[in-house]
């Protein structure tokens, strides 16, 4: 058990952001996929261990890889452990034993792997990974995508990913390409998918990894809503999808200057906008603080998937921002949500990293103190978070029986 207690604050001064987490998975696996070199800027994560556990199970042939609540380390796994001829049980903790797998329940029985699953985790696979066409929806996790970007260059003969509908989250599957293109994997993109040379070697290097912009969207929301904040080691230009939100808040009216160094914000009158979601729906809590500051109506659309992370991100942001005194309703792919003044509350954390994180920020300029449950959830993604919000003036209070 863990709650942080919060009160109202300023944020006023620096903050170097964390090492992007989503880069990490794929240089981590690329790494081991060389047989060497070294990869810096990996933070104590649970996401990040996940991925380091399942590599040293694989290289110390154990039967059993456990993801913890990683739906990156699973995603991107599961197909490299097909590829490599592995027997092996993968399990996982929270919600990611019902987060869905079924693509690769159907697409890697029929190329040459057997999948042993009541639907979901535990999961057990054996079999040796074939060379082919490899037909997937486009619509669903771009992890799925990434997993077997990672896998099929690995394999004896050339394959091809077909996508059959249009993709969303495109911009994580670029940043797969280029990671695997530093690695020296070449992917080629077609007009419907990618072609992917069987029997590639991944180039052995030294890698370091980029700041996290996904991190850095709380921090942004934060000096909008109350005060001042330079934010350093930002890639302007990044392929991280989520570098985007930069764009959303500043339609949503925040203050932004950004340089090649630095991201200098201020606190803002926010007004309302219609955002689409679908490239990153990993930013709806941030943004959705946002909307709760600004003036009129916010649309936030094309975020079904938000359904089917660790917690149902449209349900738990909306319920919170109600508790906040706020009016916001659910859609079938986001919310809309009235800007108004903002109270504070006691609020749940659900268990979710991110939501943890933006409400924590939402309690910044709330009227009266804000609780929020499962504080330590952070520690899937950003075990600093806490810290480096004080660090700003933030007065967060973290209490667990840990």
């Amino acid at each position: 058990m863990s709650l942080v207690k919060l009160k109202n604050a300023e944020f006023l001064g620096t903050v170097e952001l964390p090492p992007s987490k989503s880069a990490a998975h794929r240089a981590l696996i690329c790494q081991f996929l060389s047989g060497g070199g070294n990869v810096t800027g990996i933070i104590n994560s649970n996401d990040m261990l996940a991925t380091r556990n399942a590599i040293r199970a694989i290289q110390d042939d154990e039967d059993t890889i456990d993801c913890i609540e990683s739906g990156s380390t699973l995603r991107f796994m599961l197909p490299v452990a097909a590829a490599l001829g592995k027997v092996i049980t993968f399990t996982g903790s929270g919600k990611l034993p019902q987060r869905p797998i079924g693509e690769y329940l159907e697409l890697l029985p029929a190329h040459g792997v057997k999948c042993e699953s009541a639907g979901g985790l535990p999961l057990k696979i054996s079999g040796q990974l074939e060379a082919g066409r490899y037909e997937i929806r486009g619509d669903i996790s771009s992890q799925y995508i990434t997993g077997l970007l990672l896998a099929l260059p690995l394999l004896d003969g050339d394959s091809e990913i077909v996508l059959t509908t249009p993709l969303q989250s495109a911009p994580y599957v670029e940043m797969t390409v280029r990671i695997l293109g530093d690695y020296g994997v070449e992917i080629k993109k077609t007009e419907n998918g990618y072609f992917v040379k069987g029997n590639q070697s991944f180039k052995v290097r030294d890698y370091d990894v980029e700041a996290d912009w996904s991190q850095a969207a709380f921090f942004i929301v934060g000096a909008a809503i109350s005060g001042e904040v330079t934010l350093t080691g930002l890639d302007l230009k990044s392929t991280q999808g989520d570098r985007m939100v930069l764009d959303v808040l500043k339609s949503l009216g925040a203050e932004i200057e950004a340089k090649e160094n630095y991201i200098y914000v201020t606190k803002s009158k926010l007004r309302a906008a219609t955002i689409d979601v679908s490239d990153i729906p990993d930013m709806v809590p941030a943004i959705a603080v946002a909307a709760a500051y600004a003036e009129g109506k916010t649309v936030i659309k094309g975020g079904e998937r938000l359904r089917l992370k660790e917690s149902d991100r449209i349900e738990s942001v909306v319920s919170n921002l109600n508790k906040m005194g706020v009016k916001a309703t659910e859609t079938p792919d986001g919310m809309v949500i009235e800007g108004s003044k903002v109270k504070g509350a006691a609020l749940d954390g659900y268990n979710d990293h991110r939501i943890v994180m933006a409400f924590s920020v939402a309690a910044l300029n709330a009227k009266g103190e804000t609780t929020i449950t499962d504080a330590l959830s952070v520690n899937k993604s950003y075990p600093d978070f806490f810290d480096d919000y004080n660090s700003l003036g933030g007065k967060a209070d973290v209490i667990s029986d840990r």
